[in-house]
């Protein structure tokens, strides 16, 4: 097996001890190969302490110097490497150690441009293991339930591939869901590799997004007027449209059952339509939905 150089880009804000943890767990990789790390602090001084210069585990901190955000901060760490492949790791998730190695040779046998695996989900004293199959990646399937398990901290890229797929939309509202948008992309690009097993661990429920009900409207609006695909296929615009309304009746906006119905009119089984009316009604709260979707390890 080659064992290509790998960059690695941590986008973090504000978790100093989480943000450890994960650089830990990266420079702890089975993988023989070179892998540089690009951390990138989206507000607030760099912390250049964590640097590193070992020539198989080096460690380099940086400003974000995009728009500010998640979307920005990923493109500063992405185009101040040069390795052939590129990784991603939130700053609260951990990789298990044969996470690259089990990707690169993947990626070598299938001559695929993108890897994904499945994670471990970690929420209170939960934890639960969801794993993608090869045709969860697909574009088809991809739209139409979003596959949360192919999480943006199990990507591996070739960065030849990225003249292609693009860099990380920065005009996405709040960068809410940029990781979703990407990966639509790739899969519009060619096959994406499922190595299929858990190989990182996920901390669910601690997102900045998870309850930015705004931000999350506005990036809804946002994908659906990028993206004709989801356009195509009821049940994928229908969910769109329901976690729309759900959105919407968290923030208790006088048009929520408006949008639960639009999201019915599309397709009457749609479940978040009526977790929106629910909430919309006060018949239970979106934090309470929300705690109970995080303890199945899903979301809304």
């Amino acid at each position: 097996m080659t064992t290509p150089d790998v960059d690695v880009v941590v986008c973090t804000r504000n978790r100093p001890a989480l943000l450890r943890e994960a650089l830990a767990a990266i420079r702890a990789q089975d993988y023989p190969g070179r892998v540089t790390t690009y951390v990138v602090f989206d507000g607030g001084d760099p912390e250049h302490a964590l640097e590193r210069t070992e020539t198989h585990r080096a460690v380099r901190v940086l400003g974000n110097s995009h728009s500010p955000g998640l979307a920005g901060g990923r493109n500063t760490g992405i185009l101040a490497g040069a390795a052939p492949l590129v990784a991603f790791c939130d700053d609260d998730d951990l990789w298990l150690p044969r996470k690259l190695s089990a990707q690169t040779a993947s990626l070598a046998r299938d001559a695929t441009d993108t890897a994904v695996s499945g994670i471990v989900v970690r929420y209170a004293d939960r934890r639960v293991i969801r794993v993608p199959q090869s045709r969860d990646l697909e574009l088809r399937t991809l739209v139409r339930r979003r596959v949360m398990e192919a999480h943006p901290s199990t990507v591996l890229v070739r960065r030849t591939a990225l003249a292609g797929i693009g860099l990380v939309d920065e005009e996405i509202p709040g960068s809410y869901g940029e990781d979703f948008d990407w990966i639509i992309r790739a899969a519009q690009h060619g096959p994406i590799t499922v190595v299929p097993e858990p190989l990182v661990e996920v901390r669910w429920g601690m997102s900045q997004f998870s309850q930015d009900w705004a931000v999350i409207a506005a990036a809804i609006d946002y994908g659906l007027a990028k993206h004709a695909v989801f356009h195509e296929d009821p049940a994928a615009l229908a969910r769109l449209l329901g976690r729309k309304a759900f959105a919407e009746a968290a923030l208790r906006r006088p048009g929520a059952l408006r949008s639960a119905a639009r999201a019915l009119r599309t397709r009457a089984a749609e479940p978040r339509a009526y977790l929106a009316a629910a909430v919309a009604l006060r018949l239970i709260s979106a934090r309470r939905l929300m705690d109970l979707a995080h303890r199945r390890g899903h979301g809304i």
